[in-house]
This record gives C-alpha cells, structure tokens and sequence, in this order.
C-alpha cells in the first residue's frame, strides 16, 4: 500500500500546490489538501505543513496558524507518532506549536533571502535522510523567507546536538560549514531539526522546490523518498 499524503492549508500557503505536485505528479503517490479548520487528517499517513505567509505572517510567523482547528489533530498525529514535515512556514508553525523546540527571530541581515543554499546532512540515520548517499556531500535546495534565524537557548541546543536532532546545517557545496554560508543567522548554522522521536521535521529550505529536472535539482526528492521508503519496507 502506497502511503498517503496530506497537504494543509493555511489562508496565505503558497507552497502547498507545489508540496501536492512532488508527490502527485513527480512521486505517483496519494496526496490530498487539508483545510485548516478540518480536524479530520482523511486517514493520512504523513502531513505536509508547507511554506507561505500564513495569515499574512501579521504578528508573528506562524503565531496564529498555530491555533488553527487542524493544528489540533497534527499535534495529536504527531504525537501519537505520526510522521510530519514542516517546511519553511511550516517550520515555523511546528516550533509555535512546540513540536519542536526553539523560536524562530528574522534574519540577521533583516532582509528577505531567496536563493539556492546547499546543506549539510548531519544525520542520515532519520526517516527523512536515509536516501541521502553517503558519498554526497550536501544537497542543492532553496530558501526563501525573511525569518529563518532559528534561536534556543544553550541547554536547548546541546540537547539537540546530544540527541543527534540537528539533521541539515547551511554549508558549500562539500558539506563544509561555515559561518559564511550562514545566510540567516541561525545558530549552528541550523538549517533543520528533528524532535526527540524522530517523525517530526522542521526545515527551513524547500525541498518541493528542488524535485522536478525540470528545474535543474532535484535533491529534494531524496527527502520525499527517505520517507516513503521507510513507510513501505
């Protein structure tokens, strides 16, 4: 059995026909959209919270999200041990929602970024990173968002460190880390972290947007793939 998808929708996602796309059309695999004031996740086995402006990013990025009638039920799904990705938006929506820990605080050059970054795999032992091969040394996947400096305090981030939580640093194109390549400010060079039980993901680069040749990357299928793979053997 194919393991389905499910997508929410957010007043203000914008990359939540490109999430539904990957897996449709790229990865033939079951997706369906979830409007965020639905509490039924329609028996899904992974859920999309994708990237955009949700509610406009008025007050504070993901601060109002958090409290949509879905969010209920993902915190429910996820806690239950269910798999969930947070991408961009959706990373931010995870830590207001406190399935990860951490803030997330503008970027240090309080200017937008928009660009291809590449990223270090710090951990390829996750459900999200098993496809990624040992030989390649980072991954090709764009970023684009105005606050993507992820904070926590120093307990927090030794604890993440301990844990093996921290699974995608900003680095070049040879998995080298640097504060250069940090193009936000994050801690660490933070680009994506896991929680403690490892199903939920938050990641602040797209890796939707990186899945069809079209485009010229497709290194964020590996990620897609990684959990498929995991759901199906």
């Amino acid at each position: 059995m194919k393991p389905k998808f499910g997508v929410v929708v957010f007043p203000g996602s914008n990359c939540d026909h490109d999430a539904y796309y990957v897996i449709k059309k790229i990865l033939d695999h079951d997706v369906t959209f979830l409007w965020h004031k639905e509490n039924n996740l329609d028996d899904t086995n992974v859920i999309i919270l994708p990237g955009g402006f949700s509610y406009g990013d008025y007050l504070r990025t993901g601060a109002i999200a958090r409290f949509s009638p879905i969010m209920n039920s993902v915190i429910d799904f996820a806690n239950k041990g269910g798999i969930v990705i947070g991408i961009c938006n959706g990373f931010q929506i995870l830590l207001e929602a406190g399935l990860l820990p951490g803030v997330m605080l503008r970027n240090i050059s309080l200017q937008f970024v928009c660009k291809d970054v590449y990223l270090s795999t710090e951990n390829r032992s996750t459900l999200f990173t098993s496809e990624i091969p040992s030989e390649k040394k980072a991954i090709k996947i764009p970023i684009a968002h105005g606050e993507g400096n992820y904070f926590a305090s120093e307990d927090v981030l030794k604890e993440l460190e301990d844990n093996n939580q921290i699974v995608f640093r900003y680095s070049d194109s040879n998995g080298i880390v640097s504060e250069e390549l940090n193009p936000n400010g994050s801690l660490l060079n933070i680009a994506g972290i896991i929680n403690k039980k490892g199903n939920v993901l938050g990641m602040m680069p797209h890796p939707e947007r990186a899945c069809d040749s079209v485009l010229g990357k497709t290194d964020g299928q590996l990620i897609f793939k990684s959990i498929i793979n995991y759901l199906t053997n």
